[in-house]
């Protein structure tokens, strides 16, 4: 059974090639996102939902339950695909992505969320200042200056949808949260300032996580600590194996 990772925004599938170095298992799969340098399925319109779906059918055709990992808005997805199809998952791993009702979408997210502002922002767009905000919130520059440079207008797009269908999804989607019972690991960066620590807590309370780490990060933990970060969940999978064993 794999581990299937899914990636936030504005990132791509590369986001976990550092941590990936650092896995022992060789079964990943790391997705890519419809519109996220990745084409995008006829008459797929990058709603929520569309993604949850989207993620859901590359389960199904796995054949087997998986170890699913969510980063950011792949965080969120994770535990709506979890919360839906718990036949799909073996265990499921999450950081960085509020599912919460009490939570305030960061600044950015505002203005994706604004129609006007949004396409505006993105038309603008300045590489090397999106990359200095990535910085800011704890990604290397490198990585950064990587992620940026696979921002295009269809990603562009799908992030202003994406966005635009969020914005009650902590109210829409927290309450599914008390359903899971599959095996669970929360992470987070300590120092994250889009999506507070405070959010590590509550996701790992409401959705029952066996464990919950906090790093000295920012936003991406799994870039900014690869190493303890992979060490967590080889530690996950390896707990969730004695559990399901049982």
């Amino acid at each position: 059974m794999p581990a299937v990772f899914v990636h936030g925004v504005p990132d791509t599938f590369r986001v976990w090639d550092p941590l990936r170095k650092h896995l022992s298992r060789q079964d990943v799969v790391a997705l890519a996102l419809p519109g996220f340098n990745a084409p995008l399925p006829t008459n797929f319109t990058a709603t929520k939902e569309e993604y949850a779906n989207w993620i859901i059918r590359q389960l199904e055709e796995i054949g087997e339950p998986v170890d699913l990992v969510g980063h950011d808005w792949g965080c969120i997805l994770t535990m709506r695909v979890a919360t839906r199809r718990p036949d799909l998952i073996r265990s499921w791993a999450a950081g960085s992505g509020p599912v919460s009702a009490k939570y305030e979408w960061h600044p950015l997210a505002k203005i994706w969320q604004t129609s006007g502002e949004g396409e505006k922002w993105f038309k603008e767009l300045d590489p090397a200042s999106v990359a200095a905000l990535m910085v800011e919130a704890g990604l290397p520059i490198d990585s950064a200056e990587e992620a940026v440079s696979h921002i295009d207008q269809t990603m562009g797009e799908c992030i202003l949808h994406l966005y635009r269908s969020a914005l009650q999804v902590g109210k829409e989607w927290q309450p599914d949260l008390s359903k899971l019972r599959s095996p669970g690991l929360v992470f987070w960066g300590a120092q994250d300032t889009a999506c507070p620590a405070e959010y590590a807590d509550e996701l790992a309370s409401n959705a029952g996580a066996d464990r919950e780490v906090r790093l000295d990060a920012g936003h991406w933990p799994i870039v900014e600590r690869s190493v303890q970060v992979a060490e967590a969940l080889e530690a996950h999978w390896k707990s969730a194996n004695k559990q399901l064993s049982n």
